[in-house]
């Protein structure tokens, strides 16, 4: 499984962004898709997951309300709507996958990073 994160960016505090994920895997609907964010000098924390057919997602308490998790399984794609963005959501964004879902599971599968940084 290959991920490719994009969207990250630069944007005021109050804006937002759309992170995308693509993979190159032949079965994605056999994956859940997961964002997790690290911010400098703080470990990685998970933010986001949906299930393998989108029905489900689940949020990390600090972007409830705020972030949408989804995917496009005929594109491949997941996504991260991310509104009413706040300085302290500055972080390097990572998209993950594996084939089980759970907000506590650590996925076997990463892409490379996009940086978010949101001015005050």
């Amino acid at each position: 499984v290959q991920l490719q994160a994009s969207g990250g960016g630069l944007v005021q505090a109050g804006g937002s962004l759309r992170l995308s994920c693509a993979a190159s895997v032949r079965t994605f609907n056999g994956y859940a898709m997961y964002w997790f964010r690290q911010a400098p000098g703080k470990e990685r924390e998970f933010v986001a997951t949906v299930s393998w057919s989108g029905e489900r997602t689940l949020y990390a308490d600090s972007v409830k309300g705020r972030f949408t998790i989804s995917r496009d399984n005929a594109k491949n794609t997941a996504y991260l709507q991310m509104n009413s963005l706040k300085p302290e959501d500055t972080a390097v964004y990572y998209c993950a996958a594996d084939t089980y879902f759970a907000s506590t599971l650590v996925p076997n599968y990463w892409g490379q990073g996009t940086l978010v940084t949101v001015s005050s």
